[in-house]
């Protein structure tokens, strides 16, 4: 991989690239400070609802207008919001940049926020939110987010329902002006492009956009411990966390491969003790979230009514073993896994201007992939054998959903 160029505007704004030789697509992702950790305590809802409004007409072209021009193009266009940014995602053929660009930009820049697009918005967000009547692992998840990290950082990307019916368009039009800024920004390319360019190009159409914002803090501590939702079904969800260290930690690598032996594929210790075994559950896994201030192992186990005390007793059983040590065999299976899942989002523009734009804020600057394999060549079996007798789980977050509380142990 070639060098990924890096340089910060004059108004805050931080532009990344990373050229990808032989590839004609272009990547583009823009993350904004919008997240739902900002938004106010009672507008829970109004970070996804700017989501849903941005893309209906910008620059002063109204919705169908904005989306035939960018269809014009090929560009296909997404906006998304997480805890800490809305990102603004896009791909297309690199030639058509120039033209594409300034319609892109305008979606965060000068979106037209209509009294028209206010309602149908807002059902689409409420729709989502109705939806995880239907996803009880979806909410199982989300609830265990609530528990676990502190206060604003562990809201659900979704909103409040009662707070997304109440929201109106100036609320929204707030929430852009004070957090769709170009301090704290992270603007990222990946695949056919051209540093000096796009340097010049990004920096004409950015010149008058201005603002900033400080960095969050946690309001309050989590609740964590022992969470049951009560719901009439015949199967039993159960989220587990436990802490871990960020993402800009020197250990966080030796995490994934401690958490890639339990849970990185059909081989893994939670898919053959769990559920291979033992039969007790349809689906087990554990997942590291490592975070630029905080990490977390996060699982799930989705069983049945009888096998739901059992199936949270071996799967607490299964985290705690993994203090003991690991295998030479599970740790190969595991950074094999690890590095095939590095190669393949090298193949693609889209999942590396989004890794390169997360790695700018999580890290402070992006990492290439040549980088990220040597760590993962780095680690030895003493070093994660280490890492684990030092590391023994304990203090867990539980949420279950289902008919009856269990025994957490």
């Amino acid at each position: 991989m070639q060098e990924i160029h890096c340089q910060q505007l004059p108004n805050g704004l931080t532009l990344l690239a990373e050229p990808m030789p032989g590839v004609r697509s272009l990547a583009m992702s823009l993350l904004t400070p919008a997240g739902v950790s900002r938004q106010p305590g009672e507008q829970q809802g109004v970070a996804p609802l700017l989501a849903e409004l941005v893309g209906r007409g910008a620059g002063g072209r109204s919705s169908r207008q904005f989306s035939e021009a960018l269809d014009t193009l090929g560009v296909h266009r997404s906006t998304s919001t997480g805890n800490r940014h809305l990102r603004f995602g896009a791909t297309l053929i690199g030639d058509n940049l120039d033209a594409a660009l300034p319609l892109l930009l305008d979606q965060a820049l000068s979106p037209n926020l209509d009294a028209d697009e206010l309602e149908p918005a807002r059902d689409l967000c409420l729709q989502e939110i109705m939806a995880l009547d239907d996803d009880p692992q979806r909410r199982a998840m989300i609830r265990l987010r609530q528990q676990h990290f502190p206060e604003p950082f562990g809201r659900p990307n979704d909103g409040v329902a009662k707070h997304l019916q109440a929201l109106t368009l100036d609320d929204a039009r707030a929430f852009w002006q004070a957090g769709v800024v170009p301090g704290g920004s992270i603007l990222a390319f990946a695949g056919q492009v051209d540093w000096p360019k796009l340097v010049d190009r990004v920096s004409a159409l950015t010149a008058d956009w201005q603002g900033a914002v400080d960095e969050i803090e946690p309001t309050a501590d989590p609740p964590r411990g022992y969470t049951h939702l009560e719901a009439d079904t015949e199967q039993v969800h159960i989220g587990i966390g436990y802490d871990a260290p960020a993402d800009p930690d020197a250990q966080s690598m030796l995490q994934r491969a401690a958490v890639s032996v339990l849970s990185g594929g059909m081989s893994s210790r939670l898919f053959t003790e769990v559920r291979e075994k033992r039969g007790l559950c349809y689906s087990v896994y554990a997942s590291y979230a490592g975070m630029r201030d905080r990490g977390a192992v996060l699982g799930y186990a989705g069983t049945t009514v009888p096998r739901a005390q059992e199936t949270l007793v071996v799967f607490i059983a299964e985290l705690r073993r993994l203090s003991q040590g690991v295998e030479a065999d599970e740790l190969q299976r595991a950074l094999v896994g690890i590095k095939a899942r590095l190669v393949m989002q090298g193949e693609s523009s889209g999942a590396r201007a989004g890794a390169i734009a997360a790695d700018q804020y999580v890290h402070g600057r992006p990492r290439t992939l040549d980088e990220m394999a040597g760590r993962v060549d780095a680690v030895t079996l003493d070093d994660v054998n280490r890492f684990v007798a030092d590391r023994a789980v304990k203090d867990l977050t539980i949420v279950t959903i289902g008919p009856k509380a269990l025994q957490p142990v």
